[in-house]
């Protein structure tokens, strides 16, 4: 039975990717994703910005207000014909980050303010000293 366990772990380490640039801040379709994302949408939670509702997520009372401050306008997102914010597994971390409209309409907040930019021919995103000091101001998250 040992031996099943250690074949267990050792596939388990084949499977989970190196932390890397891509695998630490990337895009996944048109919202931020990889261990950043993650961290991030933990964060949010964290922080009663968001819950989780099934498989999406429902932004706070408090939440309309951080989003309100950082740029995204909530009520606006919610008339989009496209799903609000849900759950979105991440590859390399096995955890969700948030997608849909809200995720999208983050992100280019982000990139907007030069939190993040996007790195060329790829996916791969890169957080600028700002975005290190709001993330760690706004969600107390260090990067």
């Amino acid at each position: 039975m040992a031996s099943l366990i250690s074949i267990d772990n050792d596939y388990k380490k084949i499977r989970t990717p190196k932390l890397n640039d891509f695998t630490y801040a990337r895009t996944c379709y048109d919202h931020l994703a990889g261990s950043l994302g993650v961290k991030m949408t933990t964060s949010l939670l964290n922080n009663k910005i968001i819950k989780t509702s099934d498989k999406n997520y429902v932004v706070t009372k408090y939440g309309e207000e951080w989003f309100n401050e950082v740029g995204v306008n909530i009520n606006a997102i919610q008339q989009k014909k496209r799903s609000f914010a849900h759950q979105c597994l991440d590859w390399s971390e096995r955890k969700h980050h948030i997608a849909g409209a809200l995720g999208a309409s983050l992100l280019e907040v982000m990139i907007k303010k030069d939190w993040l930019r996007k790195k060329p021919n790829s996916r791969e995103v890169i957080i600028t000293s700002i975005g290190r000091i709001e993330l760690k101001n706004r969600l107390n998250l260090e990067v």
